[in-house]
């Protein structure tokens, strides 16, 4: 192998670290907050088997780790597409929650009088779970936004370009944020799960719902007021 090469090969690699650290922060700036999909991630989490929680929590990882490597590969471009319709994405989404919370508290009542009636219903299985969050957290546009922020503005990414390594550079940014989120969001699905754990009874089911419903609810309009 030529000189010239290996000694690339080792810029690109040194230049890779600065954009992993990146891409871990940014994925935690992301998932820390605690959002409508987060309170529906730990209410639904208190109601399921674990499972359930935990590929709730992948899909809302899997689709924060589309958007940073889709940022991380046409930040800008990305960012000028959505900034326009950043409105009605957000109408979209408070009423997609305000659907969900109805549907939240909904079942838990027809749990409750289940439970009564000696059987009770659990309807949702970890793989819808997963493809209700992925969609949940898909028109979310302050997600997308987010990362186009840190990559064009915060200038991650060129300094991979000089060096050849761009796409490795969002590859990294991707998976780093995909597993910052992860780690937050299955410790929010865990930690419902141990709430349902403790509140385990059907009043206790019944109670988390509709605290998590109302949460949601409320989130929504603020969500719509910003």
């Amino acid at each position: 192998m030529p000189p010239g090469t290996s000694m690339s090969a080792a810029a690109s690699v040194t230049t890779l670290w600065p954009v992993l650290a990146a891409g871990l922060v940014a994925g935690y700036a992301v998932a820390l907050p605690v959002g409508p999909v987060a309170s529906y991630l730990v209410g639904l989490a208190a109601r399921h088997p674990w499972r359930v929680g935990v590929a709730g929590a992948l899909g809302i990882a899997t689709v924060d780790g589309a958007y940073a490597l889709v940022t991380g590969l046409f930040g800008t471009i990305v960012a000028d597409l959505v900034r326009p319709v950043a409105g009605p994405l957000r109408v979209a989404s408070a009423a997609v929650l305000v659907v969900l919370a109805a549907h939240g508290a909904w079942t838990a009542w027809r749990e409750r009088a289940a439970s009564d009636g000696g059987t009770r219903t659990d309807p949702l299985s970890a793989p819808r779970a997963f493809g209700r969050f992925v969609a949940i957290t898909a028109i979310n546009p302050g997600t997308v936004l987010f990362f186009a922020v840190v990559v064009t503005g915060g200038a991650l990414l060129p300094d991979a370009a000089a060096t050849g390594a761009a796409p490795a550079a969002a590859v990294v940014f991707g998976v780093a944020a995909f597993l910052a989120s992860a780690s937050w969001q299955l410790v929010l699905a865990l930690g419902g799960t141990l709430l349902g754990r403790v509140l385990s009874g059907p009043r206790g089911r019944l109670g988390t719902a509709l605290a998590s419903s109302g949460l949601m609810v409320a989130l929504a309009v603020v969500l719509l007021l910003g």
